[in-house]
């Protein structure tokens, strides 16, 4: 919602737009988007709710991968993509890696990106037979330069993260990084 002081741009249809328009646009999402940590951090808390049908709730799921990837030594752009990789199973179940990936793309490596996005295919392969589906599907990928470090970010950080009496650290710790990794960046 835009604050009634804030200016905002005057155009009905883009064609009409202004450069004025456009640079009232680039300061408004600016500062827009200073709020992105806050707002994943909340989407994140968001987690706790809804249907849990998993031994512990893709709040602790989410925390406990990144636990894993951080007590393993992982960068912290790869700590925080472990956090944050099932964020949109509430709006997107089917294509979760694919939503997350989205958001972190302009904050991180290609790589990282690239595992993300893809994350939900490898995880396939610990569950999917028992779905009807193949649990191979990740092979697909096999030429691919990551293909290695998906299946082990699948295998270390994601599949292993159901255990309810794991030693989770919470959401506070990994807040720095989240600010860290989505700093605020100009549109301009």
């Amino acid at each position: 919602m835009t604050a009634m002081n804030e200016p905002r741009a005057t155009f009905r249809k883009m064609t009409e737009a202004t450069a004025e328009d456009w640079r009232i646009i680039a300061e408004g999402e600016t500062k827009n988007m200073a709020g992105l940590a806050d707002r994943i951090l909340a989407e994140l808390e968001g987690l706790k709710g809804g249907i849990q049908p998993f031994p512990v709730s893709r709040y602790e799921h989410s925390l406990q991968s990144a636990t894993r990837a951080y007590r393993d030594g992982a960068e912290e752009e790869m700590v925080i993509a472990a956090l944050i990789h099932d964020i949109g199973d509430s709006l997107a179940l089917f294509n979760h890696g694919e939503y997350a990936a989205a958001i972190l793309k302009p904050y991180v490596s290609e790589k990282t990106y690239w595992i993300i996005k893809h994350h939900d295919e490898f995880q396939g392969f610990y569950f999917w037979d028992h779905i009807g589906k193949d649990p191979n599907t990740r092979d697909q990928y096999r030429d691919n330069p990551w293909f290695e470090d998906c299946a082990a970010f699948c295998e270390k950080w994601d599949q292993t993260a159901f255990d309810p009496e794991y030693d989770t650290l919470p959401l506070e710790f990994f807040e720095p990084m989240v600010r860290r990794i989505f700093a605020p960046k100009s549109m301009a």
